[in-house]
């Protein structure tokens, strides 16, 4: 098994899906995480990319995994869409993110800078 080159994740209410793969594209790992575990997790990563469906939590995550030292790639849900083989449930969507997130050309956007909040 190669090293962890690629985490994706799909965000949920408490329960987050995770798919490890290496430089290959070959899953290492398919993980459930709850929300409370999810920063212990990538700690004990190595620097890898982690790509997530954007949305309002992602740019939050995206951050926290910034902080960590993880190159992080938010992709739009209308662009993961195509990539869902079957029903939709996380881990679908975390294959589908996963599939996304190996092409060339699949555009991201960068994680939103925190609010800043007025002073009293």
């Amino acid at each position: 098994m190669g090293e962890v080159a690629t985490i994706r994740l799909d965000l949920a209410k408490s329960i987050f899906q995770a798919h490890g793969a290496d430089a290959a594209g070959e899953v290492l790992f398919r993980k459930k995480l709850r929300r409370d575990q999810v920063l212990s997790f990538f700690v004990s990563q190595p620097r890898c990319l982690v790509a997530m469906e954007a949305c309002s939590g992602a740019h939050h995550w995206a951050r926290e995994f910034m902080g960590l030292g993880h190159e992080v790639r938010l992709i739009q849900p209308r662009y993961v869409k195509p990539f869902v083989k079957r029903q939709k449930n996380d881990v679908a969507d975390a294959e589908a993110i996963a599939e996304a997130a190996q092409r060339p050309t699949m555009r991201s956007s960068r994680p939103r800078p925190p609010k800043r909040r007025a002073r009293p």
